[in-house]
C-alpha cells in the first residue's frame, strides 16, 4: 500500500436484522482497487433509514470519533446517499470526505478507463451521476448582480453548473453516438463472418479473462482486483470438430452497479445482447456465489440480453474450498485448464442445435462460392462429379442459410436442399 493511500472507514446500514461484517468485504475489496487503505469498519441495524443521515444520531457521532481516531480521509458508505444525506453527514463529520459506493464504483472505472469510448463512457457516467447531486453550496447567490438594465438578479451558481454539466453530457452523449455508429458497422461485418458469438460474463474478478486465456491462447489482462479491464477484448477459438467461434470478454458486474454506469456502457454491451451464447462464469470457491449469480442475472436482465442462452460455468474448481457444479454446469479450472476441453465440446453441442445440414451441386467455375462456403459452414463431406464440378456436404447456422440462398441464386450452383435435422 503506498504512503500516500487514502485512508477510509467502510459504513454499512441495514433494515435486515443481521448486518454481517462480510458485507463490507466487498466494499473493502472495492476500496483496495481504488488504492484505498481500509482502516475502519461501522454497521448499524436500522428499524428505519433517517433522512437526515442515513444513521441513527448515535452512530453519527460513534462514526465521528472513530475517523477521528484512525485518521480517517474518506468514509465511504455501501449504501447510496441523497445529496441532503452527504451534505448532513460532511457537517457532522469534518475533515472527512463523503462518498457511497457508486461513486467508488466510478472512480475506479475512470482509473482503468484506457481507450478513448472507455473514457467518455465512464465521464459520462459520472456527470449522469453527478447532475441530480448538485445543490447550491455557493457563498454567492449569483454571478450577475441585478439593478437597472437588468431584468433580474441573474443566474445562480447552481443553474449555470447545472446548464454546464447539462451541455458536457450532451456533447459525450454525441460523440458516443458516433463511436456506437462506427461498433455497429464492425459488429455487422464481423456478422458476416460464419463463426458464432460466445459471450463470457459475470461477477467481477470471477476469472473470464483468465478463461479467454485458457480457452483462446489470448493475452488479456489477468490481476486479482476488481474491474482489471473494462474493454472488450474479441478472439477466435477453435471448437473440437474444428468450427470456430468469436470469444469476447466483457466488463466484470458487480451488485449495486450504478445505473448511469449501465446505461453509458450499453454500446460495449451490445456484443452480450446480440452473442449466440453466453458463458454465465461464477467464482466457485466463494459462499456467497449464489448471490452474485442471481445479481449477474440482473443485470444481463437490465441490459437486454436476458433471451440469450447462457451455459453456467464454475470457475476455480481445482481450490479445495470450490462447490461442487450443478447440473447442466461445466466445471472449469482456467489457471490449470481442467475442464477446458469439455466446455468447447458443451459450447459447440449448443451452437450446432441451430445448424442445418445443405447439400450442393458447385461448377468448376464458381471457385468464389466453394469458398465462401468454407468459411461460412462446417464442410462435413465433398466429392468431384463430372467436368470438374463438386458435391458438398455441410452444416451450416440457420441465419446463413438466407445468405447461401442468395449467392446460389445468383451463380450456376445448385442447392440440392437444406435438411432440417
Amino acid at each position: 500500500m503506498s504512503e500516500k493511500a487514502e485512508k477510509a472507514v467502510l459504513v454499512r446500514a441495514s433494515t435486515e436484522k443481521t448486518v454481517a461484517s462480510a458485507n463490507l468485504d466487498e466494499l473493502a475489496m472495492l476500496a483496495a482497487a481504488a488504492d484505498i487503505e481500509v482502516v475502519g469498519r461501522l454497521s448499524q441495524h436500522l428499524r428505519r433509514v433517517s433522512a437526515a443521515t442515513l444513521l441513527g444520531k448515535g452512530k453519527v457521532e460513534e462514526l465521528a470519533a472513530l475517523t477521528l481516531e484512525v485518521e480517517a480521509d474518506l468514509v465511504i458508505f455501501d449504501d447510496p446517499l441523497g445529496p441532503a444525506q452527504r451534505r448532513n453527514l460532511e457537517k457532522a463529520i469534518p475533515g472527512s470526505k463523503i462518498i457511497d459506493r457508486s461513486q467508488l464504483i466510478l472512480d475506479i472505472f475512470a482509473s482503468r478507463a484506457a481507450t478513448r469510448a472507455g473514457k467518455i463512457q465512464v465521464e459520462l457516467a459520472q456527470l449522469q451521476y453527478l447532475l441530480p447531486r448538485l445543490t447550491n453550496q455557493w457563498t454567492h447567490l449569483s454571478r450577475i448582480k441585478g439593478g437597472i438594465g437588468f431584468k433580474g438578479p441573474g443566474e445562480t451558481q447552481l443553474e449555470v453548473d447545472r446548464r454546464q454539466v447539462q451541455n458536457r453530457i450532451t456533447t459525450l452523449k454525441g460523440k458516443l453516438a458516433t463511436i456506437d455508429r462506427t461498433r455497429r458497422l464492425n459488429s455487422r461485418e464481423r456478422e458476416a463472418v460464419p463463426y458464432p458469438t460466445v459471450a463470457l460474463v459475470g461477477y467481477t474478478n470471477a476469472g473470464k479473462s483468465s478463461l479467454m486465456n485458457a480457452l483462446a491462447g489470448a493475452d488479456a489482462l489477468v490481476a486479482p482486483r476488481m474491474f482489471a479491464t473494462l474493454d472488450s477484448t474479441v478472439r477466435g477459438v477453435v471448437l473440437p470438430a474444428g468450427g470456430s467461434i468469436m470469444l469476447v470478454d466483457t466488463v466484470g458486474f458487480v451488485a449495486k452497479l450504478p445505473h448511469e454506469l449501465i446505461e453509458a456502457f450499453k454500446g460495449t454491451l451490445e456484443q452480450v445482447r446480440r452473442a449466440d451464447l453466453l458463458l454465465h462464469v461464477t467464482d466457485s470457491s466463494l459462499s456467497e456465489l449464489g448471490v452474485r449469480h442471481e445479481h449477474v442475472l440482473s443485470i444481463i436482465s437490465e441490459i437486454g440480453a436476458g433471451h440469450v442462452p447462457a451455459l453456467d460455468v464454475y470457475n476455480k474448481a481445482d481450490l479445495p474450498a470450490a462447490a461442487k457444479a450443478p447440473a447442466g454446469a461445466v466445471a472449469v479450472s482456467a489457471r490449470s485448464g481442467e475442464g477446458c476441453d469439455q466446455l468447447l465440446a458443451r459450447i459447440e453441442k449448443l451452437l450446432t442445435v441451430d445448424e442445418q445440414t445443405v447439400c450442393l451441386e458447385i461448377p468448376a467455375g464458381e471457385g468464389e462460392l466453394r469458398a465462401w462456403l468454407y468459411r461460412n459452414s462446417r464442410v462435413l463431406n465433398e466429392k468431384e462429379l463430372d467436368a470438374g464440378s463438386s458435391w458438398i456436404e455441410a452444416r451450416i447456422h440457420s441465419r446463413k442459410v438466407g445468405q447461401l440462398r442468395a449467392r446460389v441464386d445468383c451463380s450456376e450452383a445448385r442447392l440440392v436442399g437444406p435438411d432440417d435435422d
